[in-house]
């Protein structure tokens, strides 16, 4: 038995859509009528980290589980790692992030993911680790204002990152839930190349075929806009990791997707041909 958590999720979803219909998995979702994409045959059960019981039901049979957790600095994967041992959980496939592997990288949202990671490898279970860089869909961000002025707004344009599709994290995590060879690995997830938001706005503007332009942010200005949806201490993490970004700390390009999977990693003209509608339709 599979568990997925985080379904509903960007990655989650798209794990959930490439298990193969003939698998027998469980989905675990605090609102389990929001999953969507499984097959006829998924278990879907209501799950919370802060809910024991929820868990312990959640996990009954399962050999291993996608993990995916979002409460930046709570202890969800202590939680859950502790009932999943308790379970008799075989392999833990963790989304986590490629800034862990920065020893510059001191933020609240890399500390915290260092720490579900040594929970992770300490617990007696095997694992894998997925690290991507940045999704390529957190660009989705700007559909409102490239639909209603024509224009991105982004801090420190001209950086780089080797931004990843989802969909290629996800087909890393479907094959080692599935196959073998990956316990005790640690992958590091990219797109083919590194992009700035300037390049990015250029490829929608020849997608969509309309003009788009780039407009670039001020710190302040950045921190402004975050702060309408992040607490203060999320926003300092998200302003320091646009700084190293800034500092060419997100340049680095890996072919562990093809290495696993077999093909190469999607660009993000790939990845905006197919969301178009996002940033052309409400």
């Amino acid at each position: 038995m599979i568990l997925v958590t985080g379904a509903t999720g960007t990655v989650g979803r798209e794990v959930l859509r490439r298990l193969a219909p003939g698998l027998a998995v469980r989905v675990m979702a605090r609102d389990p009528q929001r999953v969507a994409g499984a097959s006829p045959t998924t278990e879907t059960v209501h799950g919370d980290y802060g809910d024991p019981r929820s868990l312990d039901q959640a996990l009954k049979g399962v050999d291993s589980v996608f993990l995916v957790t979002s409460r930046v600095g709570g202890d969800d994967d202590a939680r859950f790692v502790r009932a999943a041992g308790s379970a008799g959980v075989r392999h833990v496939v963790k989304l986590s992030a490629a800034a862990v592997e920065d020893s510059q990288a001191d933020d609240l949202i890399t500390c915290w993911q260092r720490e579900n990671e040594d929970l992770l490898r300490g617990s007696g279970m095997d694992w894998t680790l997925l690290r991507p860089r940045s999704f390529m869909s957190n660009t989705l961000s700007w559909a409102s204002s490239v639909r209603s002025d024509g224009v991105v707004r982004a801090l420190y344009g001209a950086s780089a990152n080797a931004c990843v599709d989802p969909r290629d994290i996800a087909e890393v995590a479907v094959r080692a839930l599935t196959g073998t060879g990956h316990g005790g690995r640690a992958y590091t997830l990219t797109g083919p190349r590194a992009i700035t938001a300037v390049e990015q706005t250029a490829q929608l503007s020849e997608l969509l075929g309309r003009p788009v332009r780039f407009e670039e942010l001020g710190r302040e200005q950045a921190r402004a806009l975050w702060g309408k949806r992040y607490p203060e201490a999320l926003v300092e993490a998200l302003l320091r990791s646009a700084e190293r970004q800034r500092d060419g700390a997100k340049l680095r390009v890996e072919n562990t997707v093809h290495e696993v999977v077999g093909r190469p990693a999607a660009s993000f003209r790939e990845w905006a041909g197919g969301h178009l509608a996002a940033f052309t339709h409400r």
